[in-house]
């Protein structure tokens, strides 16, 4: 694929009024999320709510493109349409997360690297002709007393953007998730210090391995206070240290920005991007990539019955709605309360 081809890809993914459905959990993950809802975890049962999802009446009208998991690109709908052509018939294009998870960096007490990068080469390859379109990869950078360390910043860059040139090269759209943690007790300052040197790091390594920036995303977290400080920053200060803090380190070629939630509510991640969006236009275009901000109203609704199969369909798809307002910052707090 083109750089052209790339940059195509890249930029229907972040279209206007539409964002990106991270459905690439874990079976492990996924299994926390079933036992939430006191519901077995099975291939049968994560193909069939997943379905749910997809299948959603006008979810194209929002959801641009969907993360997969390995198990779920080889999966089909319930009339056997493979996954990745029953999205793009929808206008929805299929992607598929290639990182094998993060994992303790040796010697550095607290921090991690994510593997994955041996045969990644062949398994792009194999998920290409699987349908995919583009791939994501995601770091983790965790703040806390004396992280993140400079050589763990900089390890996740690199592995980053060796994944990112490899995915370019197998004519797959690399979204770069370089995600700084709101888990622990830091202030918006703090974040916003680390974030600052994550992306700056992060795009040297990306210029570095000559990736090419119009053919490619980035998924990164928004500046935020950390989960248990103590004083939390409100949406117009998050919006305004987010903007700052990509205008300083991320390239205008870059087609977009698609957000991770990170564990924000699902109000919450609507509420910051549409804030951010109201401060005016931007070189790339703001949009969102959401797991749990985009199913956690869906998984309830839904709650492993096939009675709720639509119950589940409309609040995935008023979420989905909710963020495409977003991107265009017309979210309302007040449409929270819409059935339809």
């Amino acid at each position: 694929m083109s750089v052209t081809d790339l940059n195509v890809v890249a930029r229907a993914l972040v279209a206007p009024g539409k964002g990106i459905l991270a459905a690439d959990e874990s079976s492990p993950t996924i299994k926390k999320r079933f036992d939430s809802i006191s519901a077995e975890s099975t291939e049968d049962s994560r193909r069939s709510y997943r379905e749910m999802l997809f299948t959603t009446p006008d979810a194209c009208r929002h959801i641009s493109g969907v993360i997969l998991f390995d198990e779920t690109l080889r999966q089909s709908t319930r009339d056997g349409t493979p996954f990745p052509d029953y999205l793009s018939s929808q206008g929805m294009i299929p992607g598929i997360k290639v990182d094998k998870g993060a994992k303790a960096l040796p010697n550095f007490t607290g921090e991690k690297v994510t593997e994955g990068l041996d045969g990644l080469n062949n398994r792009l390859a194999e998920y290409r002709d699987l349908g995919a379109k583009f791939a994501k990869w995601r770091a983790v950078i965790d703040i806390g007393d004396g992280i993140p360390t400079d050589f763990c910043i900089l390890a996740n860059a690199h592995a980053l953007a060796r994944y990112a040139a490899l995915c370019q090269e197998a004519g797959l759209v690399p979204i770069v998730e370089p995600e700084v943690l709101m888990d622990g007790d830091h202030d918006i300052v703090l974040c916003e210090e680390v974030t600052n040197t994550v992306l700056s790091v992060t795009f040297d390594q990306l210029k570095l391995h000559r990736v090419n920036f119009e053919g490619m995303l980035l998924k990164p977290n928004m500046v935020i206070s950390g989960k248990k400080c103590p004083v939390q920053a409100g949406a117009e200060e998050i919006a305004e240290a987010t903007v700052r803090c990509l205008t300083a380190n991320v390239p205008e070629e870059v087609p977009g920005i698609a957000f991770l939630s990170g564990g924000q509510s699902d109000v919450d991640a609507t509420t910051h991007l549409s804030a951010m969006n109201k401060l005016g236009s931007h070189p790339w275009e703001l949009s969102f990539s959401y797991g749990r901000a985009l199913q956690a109203s869906a998984l309830q609704s839904w709650a492993g019955q096939k009675e709720n199969y639509e119950l589940g369909q409309a609040a995935f798809g008023l979420r989905a709605k909710l963020n495409g307002l977003a991107r265009t910052g017309s979210y309302n707090p007040s449409m929270e309360s819409a059935t339809t």
